[in-house]
């Protein structure tokens, strides 16, 4: 059940991963107008090894700096959360139209959308679930997912709780076309007004124009398009063509569970089936994109592998639950304190977006803390379990250029890393894992890898040339599927570390 990206991408990547798959959404087509409006950093990175951010780059426009605005004049302007950035190399949102982000995804599924139906009901039992439509259609499958909207039919099917607060802010948002004498520019602009940061300016393709308008009482386009107005006085502004106007009231509610029958189940929810926030920060998008990210590698194993090891499916599916509803609720936290502070100055808006950058870039998002059974807590240097992993330049023996670990991997795959001098078979798990060794780039690092790896069985591993290995490195890096780093350490320990789900 989808209503968007987050349902889509699971079915593309599910498909890629050799499932058979079925989408069903109630809307009645592809989302032509509106919605989100940013993919951030880390989506980005996501989007790439998909294999679509090279399509959706030329279509967005790059923004990473936030500006405030007031009096007549700009305040302050604000990037080095995102230029701070390590290891990344797209240090920005990308700015563009969530129809866009759909349509891509349309066109890359190999299997047909089935708008206009409904689940009516909804059963399982050990061995899969059952769906009834609306459309007289009856579906049977090991998982299901819900990826339905914030009033997930599957969810209030299920019974699962959806609690939380709900302020009593209700925005207008308005995708337009301007004509102005404000100094137009692509960074996010908060217009402050007696005390107050009602007023957002969002940049995007197209010369398009996004705003974000608080009101008191009676919330009208007329009224928003007023409000503007005296943010960005004494500057005229000329209101050409609007897209888009529309309404939204603050939600701040998660599901009990993630994953049915209390994490036992084969029913599972992503994106605003199992989250809703304000838009500030713009995580919507792209914390439902990251759950799908986070889930299609492990719904595949849990049906497809036949090597898992002893309780190993469940594992896979519990660690979901506990991984994505902690960041889940980390994101409404930081989307309420964002849009609590609209009432209070710019400054101290732009504050809280900068005490919180790592949700909002989607950099700083981890598990490690979380208590999940495919973290193993550990680190070296850069390397820590449960963080990201690092998208770091690797030169392949015998080549000159460089290229991104970003741009070479495929989605579903474990990596082994061994960085330096650590050596070992590297047959071991070659069903699920790509194994890649790091070398220092000096000569002699270099010849004592590539003659390891002509010594063993079965395809060589490829051994690249880093400036991140130091001298004195010797450990290996086990990065999940989700490009999360699970283990680190040295010796055959990360044997053990696969072993949690895979036999030997």
């Amino acid at each position: 059940m989808t209503r968007g990206p987050t349902g889509l991408l699971a079915g593309l990547l599910a498909s890629r991963l050799g499932l058979t798959i079925s989408i069903v959404d109630a809307k009645p087509g592809p989302l032509d107008l509106g919605r989100a409006d940013a993919l951030n950093a880390r989506t980005q990175q996501y989007l790439e090894v998909v294999g679509i951010l090279d399509e959706l780059l030329p279509q967005g426009l790059k923004c990473n700096t936030s500006s405030t605005f007031a009096d007549g004049d700009f305040k302050s302007r604000q990037s080095h959360w995102w230029t701070s950035l390590e290891h990344c190399e797209h240090p920005n949102f990308l700015m563009i139209g969530q129809p866009v982000v759909e349509e891509l995804l349309v066109q890359r599924l190999d299997a047909p959308v089935h708008y206009n139906e409904s689940a009516v009901t909804v059963s399982e039992d050990k061995t899969g679930v059952t769906i009834a439509t609306d459309r007289g259609r009856t579906i049977r499958s090991k998982f299901a997912l819900a990826a339905d909207g914030a009033r997930s039919t599957v969810r209030q099917l299920l019974g699962i709780g959806f609690t939380g607060t709900k302020p009593e802010m209700v925005w207008a948002v308005l995708d337009t076309f301007i004509d102005t004498d404000f100094p137009v520019c692509s960074e996010i602009i908060t217009f402050q007004l007696d005390g107050q940061s009602r007023v957002s300016w969002i940049p995007r393709e197209r010369g398009m124009a996004r705003f974000y308008i608080l009101l008191e009482g009676e919330i009208t386009q007329e009224r928003a398009e007023d409000s503007i107005r005296m943010h960005m006085s004494p500057h005229r502004v000329d209101f050409v063509k609007t897209e888009w106007f529309s309404t939204f009231d603050v939600k701040e509610r998660i599901a009990s569970t993630f994953v049915s029958q209390n994490g036992n189940g084969r029913i599972l929810l992503a994106g605003d089936a199992a989250h809703v926030h304000s838009v500030n920060g713009g995580q919507g998008l792209n914390t439902g994109l990251a759950d799908t990210f986070a889930l299609s590698w492990r719904v595949a194993a849990a049906v497809k592998d036949r090597n898992l090891a002893p309780g190993a499916a469940e594992a896979l599916i519990q660690s979901y639950d506990i991984e994505r509803r902690t960041v889940a609720q980390g994101v409404i936290d930081v989307a309420a304190a964002l849009v609590r502070d609209t009432v209070r100055t710019a400054k101290q808006y732009v504050g809280t977006i900068e005490r919180n950058a790592g949700y909002i870039t989607g950099m700083g998002v981890s598990y490690d803390g979380t208590g999940s059974r495919l973290i193993v807590e550990s680190e070296r240097g850069i390397w820590k379990a449960g963080k990201r992993c690092p998208d770091v330049l690797l030169t392949p023996r015998g080549a000159r250029d460089a290229r991104r670990l970003y741009s070479m991997v495929p989605y579903g795959r474990h990596l082994v890393l061994r960085i330096g001098s650590e050596q070992g078979c590297r047959c071991c798990f070659k069903d699920v894992a790509t194994h890649y060794t790091l070398a220092r780039p000096d000569a002699a690092a270099l010849v004592a890898a590539n003659n390891h790896a002509a010594a063993q069985p079965g395809p060589s591993p490829w051994v690249f040339e880093s400036d991140m290995v130091g001298p004195e490195d010797s450990f290996v890096v086990v990065v999940r599927p989700d490009m999360y780093i699970g283990f680190v350490g040295e010796g055959d320990a990360w044997k053990d570390y696969l072993g949690l789900v895979f036999q030997h």
